[in-house]
């Protein structure tokens, strides 16, 4: 599937953390954000929790060698809020949060397993997940890799901008826990087609840059 071009205008959204985050593989790095245009992921950023060091966890033996306890990350099972006022149409939850990796040979092993992940769909890649519809019928807005049990939403029930649908966690095809962020145009995955995003701030809105810290503290307007 082509990369849809960028003359399209990007959809605002709220940030869908507070707190101190680094966004990663972020589209204002590259397009396909991803790699890929696979299941509408063409302009998708990945926001990473993380401490007044930038660190998502602390370093330790596990962090060099092997996998880790996601509960040892900032980020797990931190608040997550709808980045915009719309419709729930998906509310997948049920997937388990799995170890995180931050090793190089952990990672290998786990890349490893990605044409399975691939091939069992939507839920093993996105994890336990949400899709707002923020019109009539799209643009649809997908949070991914949510904690277990932890949404607050059905499918059917209407959502403010700003207001809590989770936690953030490590489910599906996740290294570390995270909230991976996209907007498509359709919620049939094989055929989906990314479209660009930007995020509102109080100076306007913004694209963060690969590896940029974002410090959110205020209520986002309702919009």
């Amino acid at each position: 599937m082509p990369t849809p071009p960028l003359d399209r205008r990007p959809v605002l959204l709220s940030y869908p953390l507070r707190g101190l985050f680094r966004a990663r593989n972020s589209p204002a790095r590259r397009v396909p954000s991803h790699g890929t245009d696979l299941m509408g992921t063409t302009y998708a950023i990945d926001l990473i929790p993380v401490d007044s060091r930038g660190r998502s966890a602390p370093w330790g033996w596990r962090a060099v060698g092997t996998t880790e306890r996601p509960d040892a990350f900032i980020g797990f099972g931190a608040t997550v809020f709808a980045p915009g006022a719309g419709v729930v149409v998906v509310a997948h939850d049920g997937e388990t949060d799995h170890e995180a990796r931050r090793s190089q040979l952990a990672l290998l092993r786990y890349m490893a397993g990605q044409a399975e992940r691939i091939r069992r769909g939507p839920a093993a890649i996105a994890g336990n997940h949400v899709v707002i519809d923020l019109g009539d019928d799209g643009p649809f807005v997908l949070i991914a890799h949510l904690q277990k049990g932890s949404l607050g939403v059905r499918v059917g029930e209407r959502v403010r901008d700003g207001e809590p649908i989770g936690k953030c966690g490590n489910s599906g095809n996740s290294t570390q826990p995270h909230v991976h962020v996209q907007v498509t145009d359709s919620i049939e995955w094989t055929t989906a087609r990314g479209i660009p995003i930007a995020f509102r701030t109080s100076a306007g809105t913004e694209l963060p840059a690969e590896s940029q810290l974002i410090a959110v503290t205020a209520e986002p307007d309702s919009r």
